[in-house]
């Protein structure tokens, strides 16, 4: 139980951190590069700056699966990479296939991945929300070309 919990302890700093830092990395890709569009090429702009942000928050929650599916085959939980990937995939999601299961001793460390995504997912769509709002992407004024 000790293991299972310092190794679930460790993969949440450790993919909370990660996100933590992908966001930066976004935000300040955005604030370097956003301001460089023509007026008249704003709407073409903010829409690429919204596609480079979902691109981005994809590539973060893949690497965080990638750790976890590592993570698994570091503590023995499960014995091929394929495996692992698949379950850290469908945990992570909360997909939960149940296909592919942990032994019981490793069972609340995937039950951990599974509340970790779950709160990094809602972290990404905050994120995403927020840079859509800022973009003035629902604003009429906006949709209209003013």
């Amino acid at each position: 139980m000790i293991a299972n919990f310092a190794a679930a302890t460790f993969m949440v700093v450790l993919t909370v951190t990660v996100h933590f830092f992908g966001l930066l990395g976004l935000l300040w890709f955005l604030r370097e590069h956003g301001h460089r569009l023509p007026p008249r090429e704003k709407l073409m702009g903010q829409g690429l700056s919204i596609l480079f942000v979902v691109l981005g928050l994809v590539a973060i929650h893949t690497a965080e699966i990638w750790l976890y599916a590592w993570a698994f085959l570091a503590v023995g939980a499960l014995a091929d990479f394929e495996s692992a990937l698949y379950f850290s995939t469908t945990s992570f999601t909360t997909i939960g296939y149940g296909d592919v299961v942990l032994d019981r001793h490793w069972r609340l460390f995937g039950a951990i991945e599974g509340a970790n995504g779950l709160l990094l997912f809602g972290w990404s769509t905050a994120f995403l929300f927020s840079v859509i709002g800022r973009l003035r992407a629902l604003e009429h004024d906006w949709l209209e070309g003013s």
